[in-house]
């Protein structure tokens, strides 16, 4: 039976980049060495790394306009961290929608103060917090453009002075934007780009080496800038993978065209759950991502008779976190619209059924 893969990270990847990536474990390059066990110096790796690195700026189009793409370790949680400690001198401001903005704050605080520009804290992160100030003299502004746990996401973005920095773990390359308002992005390879380990980082130099505190090598992003993401030994296997990812995704026609697919499945999904009296929408209409739509059931005696149903229909990964419940269907860049149909026409015989 074929499996409908919602699950929110690792995520789905395309059938060709998985076969690719498996052929690669076996022979890499018709070496006659495995993918994982050749120098992450070689020649052929080092061919990987930089495409890899080309192909993210080229598909972000932020290609020689002063951006570097780097891929780093560590997953977000690491980036936390290391954006506090290279870019905050003094005073950073944070908009907090959901428990990843909520841990960034939590790390910039070792490194000066925070402030809390904006918050939906109050309704458990169901909405995107609007008509708030952006004060003067921040560092730098922190955003999450997208909460996969909640399933809200930024449709417009703030305007301020200050360096402007998103986690776009959950949405990267998903929906085309303006990505040289950003003056660093950063995001976890393993909710849209490829498996867990790696982490794309771009960054636009000229924010860099402003702050007054010396900056542990393992941190500095001039560093890893000027070892070409390769200051360490990188997550060899995690990179190729996103590599192939990516040149999935410009043979599909770029973000314009993955947009197109990604607003389909979208609205497929988020009609039935409009239209359907079983089910209600977690997050605010107008907030609502399209990478993950969170909602419940509206009788929870149903639970069963509907995860039977899933299971049958060889739907997986779609119990929602812990801290919301219900349901949540990822549809990352690689789920296909078809899956998408699957799980509404099991939402439609669960009406049915009621």
């Amino acid at each position: 039976m074929k499996k409908h893969n919602f699950s929110a990270g690792p995520c789905i990847l395309p059938k060709e980049v998985i076969i690719k990536a498996s052929e690669a474990v076996m022979d890499f390059n018709g070496s006659g060495l495995s993918l994982i066990e050749i120098s992450h110096r070689s020649k052929d790796f080092v061919a990987v790394m930089e495409n890899a690195r080309s192909l993210a700026l080229e598909l972000l189009d932020l290609k020689d306009k002063g951006y570097k793409a780097l891929f780093l370790q560590g997953g977000a949680s690491l980036e936390f961290l290391r954006v506090a400690n290279n870019l905050m001198e003094t005073k950073a401001g944070y908009l907090n929608t959901g428990t990843w903005s909520d841990k960034a704050i939590k790390e910039a605080k070792l490194y000066g103060e925070v402030v809390e520009v904006g918050s939906s804290k109050d309704e458990n992160y169901k909405y995107i917090p609007k008509g708030y100030a952006v004060p003067k003299g921040l560092d730098y502004l922190h955003i999450t453009s997208n909460n996969t746990i909640y399933g809200t996401q930024f449709k417009k973005f703030p305007v301020t002075d200050a360096p402007l920095v998103c986690d776009m773990s959950s949405d990267i390359f998903s929906r085309q934007l303006d990505f040289s308002k950003f003056d660093l992005i950063y995001a976890g390879a393993q909710k849209n780009m490829g498996p867990a380990g790696a982490t794309l980082v771009v960054v636009k130099e000229e924010i860099l080496g402003k702050v007054s505190r010396t900056i542990p090598s393992m941190l500095d992003y001039q560093v890893h800038i000027s070892k070409d993401s390769m200051f360490n030994t990188p997550s060899v296997f995690a990179v190729y993978t996103s590599m192939l990812t990516l040149e999935w995704l410009k043979k599909l026609g770029g973000i314009a065209a993955i947009e197109e697919i990604n607003e389909k499945k979208a609205r497929l999904l988020y009609s039935e759950i409009d239209l359907n009296p079983v089910f209600k929408g977690y997050a605010n209409t107008e907030d609502r991502s399209i990478m993950n739509a969170t909602f419940n059931l509206t009788n929870e005696s149903l639970k069963s008779t509907f995860e039977s149903l899933l299971k049958e229909a060889g739907i997986n990964g779609l119990n929602g976190h812990r801290s919301v419940g219900g349901y949540r269907a990822s549809m990352y860049n690689a789920l296909s619209l078809e899956s998408v149909g699957v799980l509404v026409d099991v939402m439609s015989e669960m009406e049915r059924k009621g």
